[in-house]
């Protein structure tokens, strides 16, 4: 299950095992204090959602910090969102954006967008539409559905891009085909600035899109 800070809409990233058992809990906490990145990310997870042991907040910052430091990505944006939300540390966008940036930086999706959202917003960052285009990007190119309504948005309103409905049209049907319902909204909205002629292009370029996995779109 993965974290989310609380203005954002919730993305399906990476569901994690939580012990069950209390010889379970014996063995996680014995690898996490012997300083197995992974078992001190499940353990913050453990003390996050209150699974086996009681919910605490200071607790799960605690052992994400730990596997954080050894480059655990997930760790890392578990971490950036216990900043962002206050949860267990006192709330500090600049700390968020740095333990995001890490995470994104090696890949993850959801602390990629993330990082799109607090440069799009000025949030522990100069805001800069630009970065924030790039990042959604990166997002987008791995699946992201709030990342690539938010590049349709971008396109729509030429921040970070030059403004073209065609893409924005194509990038809203992409995320809509994923079930999100802003941007099923948005495709409408969009299609009346477009010509039927600019409505087919954007079809097609979605089409051929979902066969590239969203690479290179």
């Amino acid at each position: 299950m993965t974290r989310i800070f609380s203005i954002l809409i919730v993305v399906l990233f990476l569901s994690v095992g939580h012990t069950a058992s209390a010889q379970d809990s014996s063995e996680l906490l014995k690898k996490a204090q012997d300083g197995d990145a992974e078992a001190q990310y499940n353990l913050g997870d453990a003390y996050y959602y209150g699974t086996g042991v009681e919910q605490d907040y200071a607790e799960a910052v605690k052992w994400d910090r730990l596997a954080a430091e050894q480059g655990h990505a997930r760790a890392q944006y578990n971490l950036g969102v216990a900043y962002s939300n206050g949860e267990g540390v006192e709330q500090d966008y600049v700390e968020a954006v740095k333990w995001w940036r890490l995470a994104a930086e090696q890949g993850n999706a959801t602390a990629q967008y993330n990082l799109g959202f607090a440069y799009y917003n000025g949030r522990g960052v100069e805001q800069d539409y630009v970065e924030a285009f790039k990042w959604y990007r990166l997002a987008a190119e791995q699946g992201n559905t709030p990342a690539q309504n938010n590049l349709g948005a971008a396109y729509f309103k030429g921040r970070g891009a030059i403004q073209d409905v065609v893409y924005s049209h194509m990038w809203f049907n992409i995320s809509a085909s994923l079930g999100n319902m802003g941007a099923t909204e948005a495709i409408d909205v969009v299609a009346e600035e477009m010509t039927p002629e600019q409505i087919a292009e954007a079809q097609k370029l979605a089409r051929e899109c979902v066969r590239k996995a969203y690479k290179d779109c």
